[in-house]
């Protein structure tokens, strides 16, 4: 029997309304192909795994949403639908703005089915390149004026990863207008001094 996080029923209610029923459509057929598939949250966001490891992971973004195949690189891609870009904001299908976006459910059954197998065939996910990985977050020069004035969100965010630092500058700069974003830049500030991540709602 699979197991459902909570976690992740907050992280789809909380999406955008386009990206509710991408999610959950996803999720369902997750669960049909793998019915001992656990869902966990891992890299802030929610992850599907399968014998202990990770084999597919969703994600929601303001205007599109990425389904990720953890070993990606190792399947057949015999309708060509995957995409092995290294660029997380496109995940392994490109971006998913509507369930139109998606194969066919045929299509993504037979996929999931295939990530499953190299789990059981011991196929182990290729290593991150920590290079790539580990280049430092640019930080934007009006947020860190505002991090700078606030020593406790300063000394916070000089401490957080990469990964952390990334979710914040990627939230300000996609703001439209100038009052949104000096509107995130604060709200940014006052839950990094309570030491939180962008996501932390949903850990």
């Amino acid at each position: 029997m699979g197991k459902k996080d909570e976690r992740i029923d907050a992280y789809i209610a909380n999406s955008a309304p386009f990206a509710q029923p991408i999610l959950s459509h996803l999720r369902t057929l997750i669960h049909e192909v793998c019915p001992e598939v656990e869902e966990t949250w891992k890299w802030s966001f929610p992850n599907f795994d399968y014998k202990g490891t990770s084999f597919v992971s969703l994600a929601s973004f303001k205007n599109h949403c990425t389904l990720r195949f953890w070993r990606a690189s190792l399947m057949e891609d015999p309708d060509n639908i995957i995409n092995v870009s290294e660029n997380g904001a496109l995940g392994s299908l490109n971006k998913i703005c509507a369930l139109a976006d998606l194969p066919e459910d045929s299509v993504l059954i037979k996929y999931f089915t295939a990530a499953v197998k190299l789990i059981d065939g011991g196929k182990k996910a290729p290593k991150i390149n920590k290079l790539k990985t580990a280049e430092p977050v640019k930080t934007p020069e009006d947020f860190a004026i505002a991090l700078t004035a606030n020593e406790a969100a300063s000394r916070v965010y000089n401490n957080f990863s990469n990964s952390h630092k990334k979710e914040y500058v990627e939230w300000i700069e996609e703001a439209k207008t100038s009052a949104t974003r000096n509107k995130r830049i604060a709200q940014a500030v006052e839950m990094i001094a309570e030491n939180k991540s962008r996501n932390w709602k949903y850990k």
